[in-house]
């Protein structure tokens, strides 16, 4: 995933975006007013996805943008399966992988002995087992979800939450890693200094940014220009990890 997008794309991408809207604002699933989120920030808006999951032609149309772009020009899906987590992504996960022809799978909610909730695959679902992955996100919610996504996922994640911190897990020498998964605005440093630092110490690392801060917009331009792939955010568990597969395989070449 690039940081510069045709005209057309950006159409695309438009028209995309006021459909789903116009989807969500139809069932009743978009809430305005004010509301507390788990993450303990207030928001404006809230979407209460299961409305608009109890609609098949809607959820149908909405995994139909999914399914979209991961499908090669002639058709076939560059995914081998999709999965999501329980609850309301098991019915977008299935429908994803129906709409694509490939197999899909679910993460669910387990509780270690100590009480903390972790998602795993269960019920006789495998990935194969991934590369080793540096998170570094600066947001305590975002990091500790796209942890869980990419653990989920199969590969093995050690999380950061600063870009000072980032060097200092890889001059350990204790994990060698393949990717450096980071967004561009962290605390201390930007992301890029960090994907320099780390490069640095790690030529052959595979580098992925993301962001979601319009005021990032000149550095997503300073990222596609150094050869860097950029993931914006908000994304889905599809986007992630067709994203972390970009980066590694280009890497490689």
């Amino acid at each position: 995933m690039t940081t510069i997008r045709s005209a057309a794309e950006n159409a695309a991408a438009a028209a995309i975006a006021a459909r789903t809207e116009e989807l969500f604002r139809r069932s009743g699933a978009l809430k305005e007013g004010h509301f507390l989120l788990k993450s303990g920030k207030h928001s404006e808006r809230y979407l209460e996805k299961f409305l608009v999951l109890q609609d098949p032609a809607a959820t149908s149309e909405l995994c139909g943008f999914w399914a979209a772009r991961y499908r090669g020009e002639d058709g076939t899906p560059t995914v081998d399966l999709v999965a999501g987590p329980t609850t309301g992504g098991v019915v977008l996960a299935f429908e994803t992988g129906r709409q694509l022809g490939v197999r899909a799978i679910f993460a669910e909610e387990v509780r270690s002995a100590d009480g903390s909730a972790r998602r795993e695959f269960r019920r006789g679902f495998t990935i194969a087992a991934g590369e080793r992955v540096l998170l570094v996100e600066q947001d305590d919610a975002l990091r500790l979800t796209m942890a869980d996504m990419l653990n989920a996922a199969g590969y093995e994640v050690v999380a950061a939450d600063t870009a000072l911190t980032g060097p200092e897990v890889l001059e350990t020498g204790d994990t060698t890693f393949d990717l450096l998964l980071t967004s561009v605005t962290l605390p201390d440093r930007d992301g890029l200094w960090l994907a320099d630092r780390c490069l640095a110490q790690c030529p052959g690392l595979a580098v992925l940014l993301s962001s979601a801060y319009a005021d990032n917009r000149s550095r997503w331009m300073e990222v596609g220009q150094r050869g860097l792939l950029f993931l914006p955010q908000p994304f889905s568990l599809p986007e992630l990890l067709s994203a972390v597969r970009s980066a590694l395989a280009k890497s490689q070449t």
